[in-house]
C-alpha cells in the first residue's frame, strides 16, 4: 500500500528531496509522525512525502503528474491554502479565492479521473496568531475563508475532510500559540503531533 502526503512546507518539514524514507526534520513533521504509527502497524507501507515549503495549490496543480500520478498511491492526503494567504499578504501574490477553489477542483477532479481506485483525504488549512501573523493577523484570518472552500470541496465529492483550526485553536485557549505553531503558522512537536492525532483518528476509523 502506498500513501501519499501532498502540500506545502507543513507538510514538507524539510524532507530529503532524494530519499523518500527521511520524512522529515527531527522529528517535526506529522508526516514522520504518521509513519511511525503506520509502520508499526504494517512495515509494507510505502510512505511518500510530497511537500515542498512555499507551494500555493496552483503549485500543487503543476506538479500532480509528476509527484502523484508517478506514483499511484492508494491514498493520497491533501494539505494546502495557508501560502494562498500568506503570499498575498506578505507579498501580494496570493491565490484569490475563486482561482484556488477552482484548482483545487482540478486537482481532485483530476485525481479521480487518473487515480479512480485512489482514496483522497483533504486537510483543513490552519492559522493562528504568531511572530509571523500577529502584524497583518486580521488578513491571515482569510486563512478560514479557504478553509471553508476545502471543506465544501470535501462535501461535493463525498471526500473525508479532517478539521484542523479548532483543534489548535482548543489547544492554545489556555497554552502560548508557540508552543504548537512556531510562528502561528508552522507546527512544532506538539502541532505536528496534533494533525497527526487526527489524521490517525480518521485512518484508524475508514
Amino acid at each position: 500500500m502506498k500513501i501519499l502526503f501532498f502540500g506545502d512546507s507543513i507538510t514538507d518539514a524539510l524532507r530529503d528531496r532524494e530519499h523518500d524514507f527521511w520524512l522529515g526534520s527531527y522529528g517535526c513533521g506529522y508526516v514522520r509522525d504518521i509513519a511511525v504509527r503506520l509502520m508499526e502497524r504494517d512495515n509494507a507501507i510505502a510512505i511518500y512525502n510530497r511537500g515542498i515549503s512555499g507551494d500555493k495549490v496552483t503549485d500543487l496543480h503543476l506538479r500532480f503528474e509528476q509527484d502523484v500520478l508517478n506514483v499511484e498511491p492508494d491514498l493520497l492526503s491533501i494539505l494546502v491554502g495557508v501560502n494562498d494567504v500568506w503570499q498575498e499578504v506578505k507579498h501580494q501574490n496570493g491565490t484569490p479565492i475563486d482561482i484556488f477553489e477552482n484548482t483545487y477542483t482540478k486537482i481532485i477532479e483530476q485525481a479521480m479521473e487518473k487515480l479512480p481506485k485512489t482514496q483522497i483525504v483533504l486537510l483543513e488549512p490552519f492559522v493562528l496568531e504568531g511572530n509571523a501573523t500577529s502584524e497583518k493577523f486580521d488578513q491571515f484570518l482569510k486563512v478560514k475563508e479557504y478553509a471553508e472552500v476545502v471543506k465544501r470541496l470535501a462535501l461535493k465529492y463525498g471526500l473525508p475532510f479532517i478539521k484542523l483550526q479548532t483543534i489548535f485553536d482548543k489547544a492554545t485557549e489556555n497554552t502560548p500559540s508557540y508552543l504548537y505553531l512556531s510562528d502561528g503558522v508552522h507546527p512544532t512537536i506538539l502541532g505536528a503531533k496534533l494533525i497527526a492525532d487526527e489524521w490517525w483518528k480518521w485512518y484508524i476509523k475508514k
